[in-house]
């Protein structure tokens, strides 16, 4: 049974329905705000998000603060030595996007990862130099600041400068993003030094200074990006990887450059959604299920009932085989873009979807075919109404976990995002194909997806997420909780996920997100269904709405005019409005 209480279905409803502890069952109130909204996965970082925009920096200034803070306060995922991708929508309505995703050396093959019998040398792209990709950070947050911010160079990088040089304290959100690498971290001698006290994890209450991390930061301000390309920062990173048999060169950091791309548009039940466009899948794919699923009543059906999520699924699958075949780097592969936005061709989809039984992915797949939370997303909406949604990353946590001496900077281990042999799984279980094959110079294909929804010209949503191949899932579910459950927005981002990625041909489940009887029902249907003990935290998302809580305060009028949240799954977020 699902109840309903002034028009939309409450959090403690939901999980009480499915059979969630009572502890769970309140998600805490969004935070509010009037003049700008800040949500991060790390608190500091959006204190400094807060300030800028209080000093009178628009959402783009207070972006590239916070993207610089991060790469201080969340060593985890934030980074100056990984990539990502900036979504803006600015006030008059003008939407872009910016690509600073790492791009593979020079120097790459395509069967760089395969020993002499064609088969992959376990860890080559995960654990080594060799996995890691051309650094797009800085030039991404230097070409954001210059053509859309306000504020100066030295102005925006001054506050991570200071977290960076004097330390800040680790609470206990900080302390849980390290447990799980603290052992990787301990066999780089380089990260060691910076990130473990005589080997051992840094106790509560450590104040964490990262002196190497202070010069780069510092040599960025008076230089800007060509301190970090042109500079000593490269030159040091080129010298690691030399010293451990990578094959990164000074040129593929001179050559590198930030794409500035149309972002991928859809609509969905009057929603405008623009968001991320190869080579991210992201934007794609979200349009591409919401449009199948736009065919249903999915808020008559209800969240978390069998058919709601059998739909969801199947949509799922018809998607993710689409990535995972036919998309890639739009410099080397013509992405189906129309196609795959076009309401006709998910009209096609719905017609296939068996009403009764479990689709058959192995069935899907086309003739001739042989991402876990370390990524981090922020939302930043100014007084002004400009949107700014930003995921970058490292891939996985901490990336390779190995710091370029003398640099400071955790080194990415993104070339695992590339297919490395076609019907391979990556990092995150996805099989993918030819498109997204090896090539010098090319970008991996992403699932991140940073977005932004408006609704009559005006800015609606901001919202993205962490979480690897999940990505997607966790950013349409956000979003359809809102839209088609009536959830307020800190429900939406905390309720539990479903997840299918057409293969592995099953249904991942976070904890409770499923009945008893919902579990029933879809197994008699044919559908292998898990709950995911292998990444039990999916991501974190970080969200803000426009005009209130949820559908009913925004249609009233009397909402805050900025509502932003920070999944409970992050322990060290927060959300903060002024």
């Amino acid at each position: 049974m699902i109840c309903r209480v002034s028009g939309h279905i409450t959090m403690t409803m939901l999980l009480w329905s499915t059979g969630a502890a009572v502890a769970l069952a309140a998600s805490p109130a969004p935070a509010e705000g009037e003049s700008g909204m800040v949500v991060t996965a790390q608190h500091l970082a959006t204190d400094v998000g807060v300030e800028v925009l209080k000093a009178g920096g628009n959402a783009v200034d207070a972006a590239v603060a916070v993207g610089y803070a991060l790469a201080v306060t969340y060593p985890t995922a934030g980074n100056l030595g990984g990539g990502g991708f900036m979504t803006v929508r600015l006030a008059d309505g003008t939407t872009t996007f910016l690509d600073f995703r790492e791009r593979a050396p020079g120097a790459a093959t395509k069967n760089m990862y395969l020993d002499d019998k064609g088969e992959p040398v376990p860890g080559a792209s995960t654990d080594t130099y060799l996995a890691i990709g051309v650094p797009g950070s800085v030039a991404g947050l230097e070409a954001a600041r210059e053509k859309y911010g306000t504020k100066t160079r030295e102005e925006l990088i001054a506050p991570a400068l200071h977290l960076a040089k004097d330390g800040f304290v680790l609470e206990q959100g900080d302390i849980a993003a390290f447990a799980d690498g603290n052992d990787m971290l301990a066999q780089d001698p380089a990260a060691a030094k910076i990130f473990l006290k005589d080997g051992q994890a840094l106790p509560l209450g450590a104040t964490l200074v990262q002196q190497d991390l202070a010069k780069t930061l510092e040599a960025i301000s008076q230089g800007g990006a060509d301190a970090f390309y042109k500079g000593a920062t490269a030159d040091l990173i080129v010298k690691a990887s030399e010293a451990n048999g990578g094959i990164l060169a000074k040129p593929d950091f001179e050559a590198y450059k930030v794409r500035e791309l149309a972002p991928v548009e859809c609509s969905y039940r009057g929603y405008d959604i623009v968001s991320s466009p190869p080579p991210s899948s992201g934007g794609l794919i979200i349009c591409e299920i919401l449009n199948i699923l736009e065919g249903y009543p999915i808020s008559y059906l209800g969240y978390g009932s069998a058919e709601t999520t059998r739909l969801m699924v199947e949509a799922m699958r018809h998607a993710y085989v689409d990535r995972n075949t036919a998309l890639g780097d739009p410099d080397f592969v013509k992405n189906p873009v129309e196609k795959l936005t076009s309401k006709g061709y998910a009209e096609s989809i719905r017609a296939g979807i068996d009403p009764y039984h479990a689709g058959v992915s192995a069935e899907l797949t086309p003739a001739g075919f042989g991402e876990s939370t370390e990524t981090t997303h922020y939302s930043i909406v100014d007084k002004d109404g400009n949107a700014v949604a930003v995921t970058y990353t490292l891939n996985g946590s901490f990336g390779t976990g190995k710091v370029a001496e003398g640099t400071g900077i955790l080194l990415n281990n993104e070339m695992d995002d590339f297919t490395m042999k076609p019907g391979v799984p990556n990092l995150y279980g996805l099989v993918q194909g030819e498109a997204n094959a090896i090539e010098p110079g090319k970008s991996p294909l992403s699932s991140m997806s940073p977005t932004i929804v408006s609704k009559d010209g005006k800015p609606f949503m901001v919202i993205g997420s962490p979480g690897g191949s999940r990505i997607i899932t966790i950013t349409l579910e956000a979003i359809m909780n809102v839209i088609d459950h009536g959830m307020d927005l800190q429900e939406a981002i905390d309720a539990p996920r479903v997840h299918h990625q057409w293969l592995p041909d099953r249904v991942y489940i976070e904890p409770r997100a499923l009945s008893p009887d919902t579990l029933r029902i879809l197994a008699g249907q044919g559908y292998r269904v898990s709950v995911d003990e292998d990444w039990p935290i999916w991501g974190e998302a970080a969200g803000i709405l426009v005009g209130g809580r949820d559908l009913d305060e925004i249609a009233t009028g009397e909402g805050p005019r900025y509502v932003g949240a920070i999944d409970s799954r992050a322990a060290a977020g927060s959300a903060r409005g002024y």
